[in-house]
């Protein structure tokens, strides 16, 4: 049920996603800590796929093991998915991508993720060394746009943290409790691999438009760096040429995707329908998804013992500064350059950060707040 609460409310794309997630199960219920979130957060950065899904499944299996890795998914990703699937074919023709309540949604994103850079900032960059971290990850962040630049950004600052905190007793928080072991571990990873190499060689000699469409949809989810932007290209590569959808079908499922919650990733759900109707959008969003779940479930039982080694100990520390850095870039670009372009849309944001920070309410709430608040302004033009 708490997936399925944050897959209703979370919009603003990935970054925001990562900022209702640390409310919910950070603050709200303290299910894990700051560190071991972050610490999370950091893993999913490096693999490929949908970060903030890959953090929800990650959360899932520690609480409830594969089950609830499976549950945490669905919550999350279920209510984007059927809002995709009927929501894209109306927003062209009535124009909802427009109205203010929309952008109210928008601008509630700016809020939730500066309340989560606030957060974060404070425990994970507490003496002035960290500080510069974030403060140069996201200065570079800025500077250079490229998908690997997140990447190469948290490996220079793990091999700072290698060797400049190594000896600081940081605290690695609460064992995570995971029912996997590593042998278990390693035949999730094999079976992703084994699929990423068989999938394209099966389709080669085949004509099954169904196997087609899983390999297409699959290799674009496990190939994407840099968040969920970056499938855009692959998919419409994989699917306007082949026929399967037209240039003007694609931008408008594009476009419903902006305008919904969840993940971006679900935009496979409108692709799929378009291709063969409701099997077709049940395959494609299993076939993108997949990856992510067999990198996260095949790589977190490795994970819990390296991030309690010493010297990993402070490569994490400056990592996690990184994350830091690279969610308060992401605040300015995309997500406030998208959303706040006068100075009533910047008073919204503002009252949205203060029923969050100050009142303490549920995200959700002010989501709501924030898309009357959108509603109404457009009433009131000037």
């Amino acid at each position: 049920m708490v997936s399925a609460k944050l897959g209703l409310t979370s919009f603003g794309g990935p970054v925001a996603h990562l900022g209702y997630f640390r409310n919910e199960y950070v603050e709200r219920r303290g299910w894990l800590d700051d560190r071991s979130y972050a610490d999370l957060v950091a893993l999913c950065q490096f693999l490929p796929g949908p970060a903030s899904s890959q953090v929800g499944i990650g959360i899932g299996l520690m609480r409830g093991g594969l089950p609830g890795a499976l549950a945490a998914w669905l919550g999350f990703t279920l209510p984007s998915v059927l809002l995709m699937i009927l929501f894209a074919y109306f927003v062209e023709a009535f124009g909802w991508g427009e109205t203010g309540w929309v952008h109210g949604l928008q601008v509630a994103a700016v809020a939730i993720v500066a309340q989560a850079v606030l957060g974060m900032g404070r425990s994970l960059a507490p003496d002035r060394g960290r500080l510069l971290i974030v403060l140069g990850t996201a200065i570079i962040s800025l500077l250079v746009s490229s998908a690997w630049i997140q990447v190469i950004l948290l490996l220079v600052a793990g091999s700072i943290g290698w060797l400049f905190y190594r000896s600081a007793q940081e605290d690695a928080g609460p064992m995570l409790s995971l029912p996997l072991h590593k042998k278990s571990g390693a035949g999730w990873l094999t079976a992703f691999f084994l699929l990423l190499i068989l999938l394209p060689l099966l389709r080669s000699y085949t004509s099954l438009e169904w196997l087609a469409v899983l390999d297409s949809f699959y290799r674009s989810g496990s190939l994407v760096f840099g968040g969920g932007h970056v499938v855009l290209p692959l998919l419409e590569q994989e699917v306007v040429p082949s026929g399967w959808v037209t240039r003007e079908q694609f931008l408008a499922g594009y476009g419903a995707a902006q305008a919904v919650p969840g993940p971006l990733f679900t935009f496979a759900a409108y692709l799929g329908m378009v291709i063969h109707g409701w099997m077709g959008a049940v395959l494609a969003t299993a076939a993108i998804f997949l990856p992510a779940f067999l990198l996260v479930v095949g790589t977190l039982p490795y994970w819990e013992r390296l991030r309690r080694n010493t010297a990993m100990r402070g490569a994490l520390a400056a990592v996690n500064a990184a994350v830091v850095g690279i969610l308060l870039a992401a605040l300015y670009d995309p997500v406030w350059t998208s959303s706040i372009h006068t100075g009533r849309d910047f008073a919204l944001a503002l009252a949205a950060f203060g029923l969050l920070v100050y009142g303490k309410l549920p995200p959700w709430i002010v989501v709501a707040v924030a898309a009357v608040g959108g509603w109404v302004l457009t009433l009131f033009p000037g």
